[in-house]
């Protein structure tokens, strides 16, 4: 039996390309420079780690997903220990910090394995593919045209930087999507599964090992939604079409 052609939207950054192990980088040099600066203060790096992401999480939960947040939650997060020290700010090091964390948006894209293989897979079976990622337009662009995934997505590419329910709500209403055969496959329940589960279409949730703070939130799965959880890409084109095989079979006998 034929599967039903689906609608699938998929995230970017960790669900189809690498994103925060470059973060994670940059903050392990982050972790080292404050360390030798308050040095006779013996800071920890959880205590370090704590306080940027308290910073991080706050910025980005107000003003979205923007380039600037990660640099300054580096240098507010060194001042606080400035305060707490009374060591004083030094111009120069708040440069280097400046530095560092936008440091992270030149990285090399890398794909997760078994990319093209998935885009490829669901590509061929008739799927429609969509790329729905949060991010500035030209650092995200840049990845895209890095990773050529324009020959998957064509100009159905939505980049956002408010990425959350009423962004999707409003990409599924502008672009008439049929909600019953409809996906978001992505790696952060806060951004991704929930937004999906609010809007009453399938999710698949690609959990990923050392995720960030601010995509892990408690869901309450709605019955007219369906979730799906997996730990590879790998293993979304299996997933969407046993659904659409079953909804196909199910369409047949009513």
């Amino acid at each position: 039996m034929k599967a039903t052609e689906q609608h699938i939207l998929f995230d970017l950054d960790d669900t189809l390309i690498h994103c925060n192990k470059y973060f994670g980088i940059v903050l392990g040099e982050f972790f080292e420079w404050v360390q030798q600066w308050f040095e006779p203060h013996q800071i920890k790096t959880e205590e370090i780690r704590s306080k940027q992401i308290e910073i991080d999480v706050a910025a980005v939960s107000q003003a979205g997903f923007s380039s600037g947040i990660f640099p300054k939650s580096l240098i507010e997060t060194y001042r606080f220990f400035s305060r707490k020290f009374n060591r004083p700010v030094q111009p120069d090091e708040e440069k280097q910090l400046m530095e560092l964390g936008l440091s992270v948006y030149e990285q090399e894209v890398e794909p997760y394995p078994g990319m093209v293989e998935t885009l490829d897979s669901l590509k061929s079976q008739g799927h429609h593919l969509y790329l729905y990622t949060g991010g500035e337009t030209a650092i995200q662009q840049r990845k895209i045209d890095q990773m050529k995934l324009s020959q998957y997505f064509d100009d159905r590419i939505y980049i956002t930087q408010h990425k959350n329910e009423a962004t999707l709500e409003n990409i599924l209403k502008q672009g008439g999507f049929y909600r019953p055969s409809t996906w978001m496959i992505g790696n952060s329940l806060r951004t991704d599964v929930m937004p999906a589960l609010s809007a009453g279409i399938h999710s698949i949730y690609i959990k990923q090992q050392n995720e960030w703070i601010y995509n892990m939130v408690e869901l309450q799965k709605k019955p007219d939604s369906s979730l799906y959880t997996v730990t590879s890409i790998e293993e979304v084109p299996e997933v969407i079409h046993s659904k659409s095989i079953v909804t196909s079979a199910n369409a047949l006998r009513q």
